[in-house]
């Protein structure tokens, strides 16, 4: 058609002639304005000479690999005292899990708004899926939305495993216990706690999004006394990954585990039905419940900590149902 404007399509996305026509540093397009020579600022190429050309993806690959290696080898990282690494953390342990959350589960991320910029957060969260998958989904969640790592709360099982241990200490994880989370909240971090515990990862598909008692609001002492926010997460999706249908609890009593599932796949399949199945996740994060407003000695009215436990479980539960009555389906 004459006089149309023909629009340039580049590496699956449209040529805007105001953005940076350079790239950054693991190789994606630069989303910066651009000036009158068409770069950016940073990407501005020297005065008298031309813009360099801008690195493939898999040079940026390398060269993060190589930095990373470089810094493994000269010990050029930090470690906190709870054995937390954010380099290995950010590098090797989170981009394992993107290609679950990304492409077989699909993450819907809503509410991210009410996580906070800086300072501390208490986020709680249901738990399901008969392993801990939703954890550390909710953990690349947090990561990808707010750049800030969720420090979690595990139950001593996973630490006393070999290798799983020091893989969870070492992406930020630590014992479920007061004195950890009041020294993460002081320090300003994110903390996630899962009160169902083994209650709610184990229980049966057909108590499916019911949640499980609460113990005995904890979690909720930790946030008055430490004047952390408390954020309701509301996770659907992770019931449907590893269908549980029956408990074999002598098994489990033999080998000192909480439960032993038998599901669908799992082990008629053998490892096959380790495989979890490609649900349609949502993680929701609810409106922050203030708890600054209180002094520390409101934590040791076990009326007032049971009120405050039964609101976050209600606005989770809600939550959950809002949420599974608005999907379609579990896999799409």
């Amino acid at each position: 058609m004459a006089g149309a404007e023909v629009i340039r399509i580049q590496d699956g996305r449209r040529a805007d002639p105001q953005l940076c026509r350079g790239r950054t540093a693991d190789g994606r397009p630069c989303r910066n304005r651009a000036g009158a020579s068409g770069y950016c600022k940073r990407h501005e190429p020297a005065a008298g000479r031309a813009a360099a050309p801008a690195p493939s993806r898999f040079e940026a690959d390398l060269e993060r690999a190589l930095a990373f290696l470089r810094r493994r080898v000269t010990g050029a990282y930090a470690v906190d005292d709870f054995g937390f690494d954010p380099d290995l953390t950010e590098n090797v342990l989170l981009p394992i899990l993107r290609p679950l959350f990304d492409r077989w589960w699909r993450v819907e991320q809503r509410g991210l708004e009410n996580i906070p910029a800086s300072g501390p957060a208490l986020l709680v969260s249901n738990h399901s899926g008969t392993l801990p998958l939703d954890a550390l989904m909710m953990k690349l969640a947090i990561y990808e939305g707010t750049g800030r790592h969720c420090r979690l709360l595990a139950a001593d099982l996973p630490f006393r495993l070999p290798f799983v241990g020091e893989i969870a200490r070492k992406s930020g994880n630590t014992l479920a216990c007061a004195e950890d989370s009041t020294r993460l909240l002081d320090a300003g971090e994110i903390v996630g706690v899962f009160p169902e515990g083994y209650k709610g990862i184990g229980k049966p598909f057909r108590e499916r999004y019911k949640l499980q008692r609460f113990g005995r609001g904890g979690f909720v002492e930790v946030a008055l006394r430490t004047g952390a926010p408390m954020i309701p997460v509301s996770i659907v999706g992770a019931e449907e990954i590893y269908p549980m249908i029956y408990n074999v609890k002598p098994l489990a009593r033999l080998l000192g585990f909480p439960y032993f599932p038998l599901t669908p796949t799992f082990p008629a399949l053998g490892l096959l039905g380790a495989i979890p199945l490609p649900s349609k996740w949502i993680i929701e994060y609810g409106e922050p419940i203030q708890t600054a407003p209180f002094t520390p000695d409101a934590a040791l009215d076990p009326m007032f900590v049971f009120n405050l436990t039964d609101q976050v479980r209600e606005a989770i539960q809600q939550t959950l149902y809002k949420n599974l009555m608005a999907r379609r389906s579990v896999f799409f």
